[in-house]
């Protein structure tokens, strides 16, 4: 399983981070920072398979495209942004990460504003 992969790459890395944070807190640092990455990677792979999924309702639900894409763009810097944030907060930088989420939060509304508009269009063509 997947799953138990993940988790043993998890442990592994804690249990060497935790070793070295006392002599080597950089190097510490730096294993959990490639541990997230690997896992982030590993994990990013596996969506290949959902967004195929995803792809295929879309198309035979004639969704339009553009709602498409960036319904996933938005799900792509939630999940992005989250990474971020987690290892800023391991480096014990809370300040940057509160700066990248909020960022993100910006984002976020901005690419979901192709939608909003198609729904306030919606909105008002039922209300005429």
């Amino acid at each position: 399983m997947d799953i138990m992969r993940i988790v043993m790459i998890g442990i592994i890395a804690t249990i060497l981070a935790v070793i070295l944070r006392e002599q080597k807190p950089e190097i510490a640092l730096q294993v959990s920072i490639v541990t997230g990455l690997m896992i982030f990677i590993f994990v990013i792979t596996k969506l290949n398979s959902v967004i195929a999924v995803m792809k295929y309702f879309a198309s035979k639900t004639n969704i339009d495209l553009l709602y498409f894409t960036t319904i996933l763009k938005v799900i792509a810097i939630a999940y992005i942004t989250e990474f971020g944030v987690q290892v800023c907060k391991d480096a014990g930088e809370g300040s940057i990460a509160s700066k990248i989420e909020f960022a993100g939060k910006v984002l976020i509304m901005v690419m979901a504003v192709p939608i909003v508009a198609a729904l306030f269009d919606v909105i008002t063509k039922l209300m005429v």
